[in-house]
């Protein structure tokens, strides 16, 4: 098993735990009162830090209710912590984009996370034909 050490930086947050034991994602949570306007970006706190494995990285994304609870969309989609932001000051935070007036409470659950294996080096060949059936092209099914 694998294991990630952690710092909290407020003590009014829940621990991390698995969601609800139906899943390998895990929550995170507004560790401030955050106050947006429409239109307002914030880098909202979630308040930890965290030294992932050796060879890992995390991708953060909304839960699946933060824009009907929050009004808020994560200006990258889908963000990637890798390895080396592991300092004791590297508090993650949510990059986030209100689409109304909002205010998210400490403790409210915003986004979530899970951890992945990083890439392994891969080298490039180049070629002409790669040999393969076309599908015909990009958004096709492969069928007429």
């Amino acid at each position: 098993m694998e294991q990630i050490r952690i710092k909290y930086f407020s003590d009014q947050i829940e621990k991390l735990t698995y969601i609800d034991g139906k899943s390998d994602w895990i929550d995170l949570r507004a560790s401030e009162e955050v106050v947006m306007k429409a239109g307002e970006f914030r880098l909202i706190p979630l308040g930890v830090a965290m030294q992932l494995p050796e060879g890992y990285e995390a991708h953060l994304v909304p839960r699946s209710s933060t824009y009907k609870n929050f009004g808020i969309i994560q200006t990258n989609s889908c963000g990637i912590i890798d390895g080396s932001f592991c300092g004791d000051e590297d508090m993650w935070r949510m990059p986030a984009l209100a689409m109304r007036d909002t205010v998210i409470h400490i403790n409210d659950r915003v986004a979530q996370f899970r951890i992945y294996k990083n890439q392994p080096q891969i080298q490039f060949e180049e070629v002409s034909v790669l040999a393969n059936v076309s599908r015909g092209g990009f958004g096709s099914t492969g069928k007429n």
